[in-house]
């Protein structure tokens, strides 16, 4: 005789990059298990391989985790894991002020959002008559990076989140899927640092989970702020 079937929640979200309505439920023993094993292991590969099939899976494939951003991903992930784990996640933080006396934290999930930077724009001026249109980081992007993004990788980073250069004077506009990594990476090489530095401005003001909570010191008794941001930050 079969055994009996327990009968699964949905939810509904709203993707923050296309205001697109999307079902999930909570994640499964076996589907926490996987992710657990991940966190043991500390390798970031693992880890983004986890989040991306766990998503994959709670979305019902119907949330395309491939090419979403990364900050969808991190905040469909956020919501799943509140729904399957429990809406109020405990965190020991540091206080600012003295930068050593650690306090415990407890962050509503569900308030939880993804900021957006009005400074913020994908499309790069270089020159009068050239520029560049980005398109931001997908979990395959940061999967290629074992040991996070660094300074010595960044313009690897950078390179893959080229969509388009464009040439105003040529009126030409070069598909980034239709060069080499290799050009692409010889591309932003060739910048100045202004330039350069205008392009880091895209990845420094692109949308972020973030959230904001006051710690207060016990022992010096001063109340600081402090700025959440990213997955990695809401998780003790």
């Amino acid at each position: 005789m079969a055994l009996p079937q327990i009968n699964t929640p949905t939810y509904e979200l709203v993707v923050p990059s296309t205001d697109e309505k999307i079902k999930y439920r909570p994640f499964l023993v076996k589907e926490e298990k996987i992710l657990m094993i991940a966190m043991e292991a500390e390798e970031q590969t693992g880890i983004i391989n986890a989040v991306k099939d766990i998503v994959k899976a709670c979305t019902f494939e119907k949330f395309n985790v491939s090419s979403a951003p990364m900050f969808d991903v991190e905040y469909v992930f956020l919501n799943i894991r509140a729904k399957s784990v429990g809406e109020v996640s405990a965190l020991k933080l540091k206080c600012p002020d003295d930068k050593k006396t650690v306090v415990d934290v407890q962050v509503d999930l569900t308030k939880v959002e993804v900021e957006m930077d009005k400074e913020h724009s994908n499309k790069i001026e270089l020159t009068d008559e050239m520029g560049i249109i980005m398109t931001y980081p997908t979990v395959e992007s940061f999967g290629e990076f074992d040991a996070g993004v660094t300074a010595t990788n960044m313009i690897d980073l950078i390179s893959s989140c080229i969509l388009q250069i464009y040439d105003k004077k040529g009126e030409e506009i070069f598909e980034a899927k239709d060069s080499t990594r290799k050009e692409l990476v010889e591309f932003i090489e060739q910048l100045n640092t202004k330039q350069f530095a205008d392009v880091q401005k895209f990845f420094d003001t692109m949308p972020k989970l973030t959230h904001k909570v006051t710690v207060k010191n016990p022992k010096t008794k001063v109340e600081s702020e402090v700025v959440l941001s990213g997955l990695n930050d809401f998780f003790g």
